[in-house]
């Protein structure tokens, strides 16, 4: 009977070099996960997702699922420890993302005092499309919500905190940056009226409908629980049928929808944003796209990333 050889790892400071634990008789089948749980018991303060564990301090991180036996070290195995800082779940940093753009809409919308002139505290504007802009933005918003509560399934992952105040501070800014143009008192209504407004609604209902859809799907690619990994397939919901063209046509509807949006108000800082928000998207969605490819050998040729047969 074939005895069991242990391992012994050594954490040291990835700055200092200094000796932070010794790990003794540490099972070869265990994964990273397992030993920064080990290290967690000696320092209370540095709690798994705040650790960042590599075999040399210039080399990436190693992954929670890597399993030390299978890492190119000896039985004497030497690891060096980084502090990522506080973390927060990826819930808390969409439910933190989402409701700052949608209350900060409103407080330009009702128009607060102090915002614009005096004379104009705590009244409405006149036209109808600041008002079904209004509509479309929260509801907007709201489904991100309520996405985040029922509908997305995270992992165990985390986000650094001062990583989500940058975010927040984005998406916060430019949903007031938008709401002070639109419902500004001086805004005027679009060139061609109400015309222009029913057709940008119109696109903007059907594209935020598409990407509820796709995020639908996107939950139940996977039965939770199971490891068995699939590539997002159409299925008989017509708005799925964009991934028969595109990787991630969630990003695509998100992107239709701004664009609509851009054309209901035609509000220059929107279509600012709308762009900056379609670049970072194309950048997610090449990345998504790339890893289809890789991970599995069947995966449609035909496919692009974002934009049907152009990108």
């Amino acid at each position: 009977m074939s005895r069991t050889t242990f391992f012994e790892v050594r954490v040291l400071n990835g700055k200092t070099k200094e000796h932070l634990c010794f790990l003794d008789k540490v099972e070869p089948c265990s994964t990273i996960g397992d030993i920064k749980s080990l290290f967690h018991k000696s320092y209370p303060h540095w709690y798994p997702a705040r650790q960042a564990l590599s075999l040399d301090p210039k080399d990436k991180s190693l992954r929670d699922e890597d399993i030390l036996q299978n890492l190119p070290v000896g039985t004497n195995a030497t690891m060096y420890f980084r502090d990522l800082g506080p973390q927060i779940g990826w819930t808390m940093v969409f439910l933190a993302e989402f409701i700052g753009p949608l209350l900060t809409y409103l407080l330009f919308y009702f128009r607060v005092p102090y915002i614009y002139s005096h004379r104009y505290a705590l009244t409405s504007s006149p036209h109808q499309v600041v008002r079904l802009a209004c509509a479309c933005h929260t509801c907007h918003y709201m489904k991100k919500l309520i996405e985040t509560i029922f509908v997305h399934r995270f992992s165990h992952g985390t986000m650094p905190l001062r990583t989500i105040v940058r975010n927040c501070s984005y998406y916060w800014g430019c949903s007031a940056w938008l709401a002070y143009y639109i419902n500004h008192p001086l805004y005027t209504p679009p060139s061609y009226g109400e015309l222009q407004v029913n057709y940008a609604l119109f696109i903007f209902m059907m594209c935020e409908l598409g990407n509820f859809s796709i995020h639908l799907t996107l939950n139940n690619l996977r039965a939770e629980g199971s490891r068995c990994r699939r590539f997002p397939a159409p299925t008989k919901n017509p708005f799925t049928w964009l991934f028969f063209f595109v990787s991630c046509p969630n990003y695509t509807y998100e992107v239709g929808a701004w664009m609509s949006f851009s054309i209901m108000t035609q509000c220059l800082p929107v279509a600012l944003y709308t762009l900056l928000g379609f670049l970072q998207m194309a950048i997610w969605a090449k990345g998504k796209h790339r890893a289809y490819s890789r991970e599995f050998k069947d995966y449609p040729s035909v496919r692009m990333a974002i934009i049907p047969l152009v990108l």
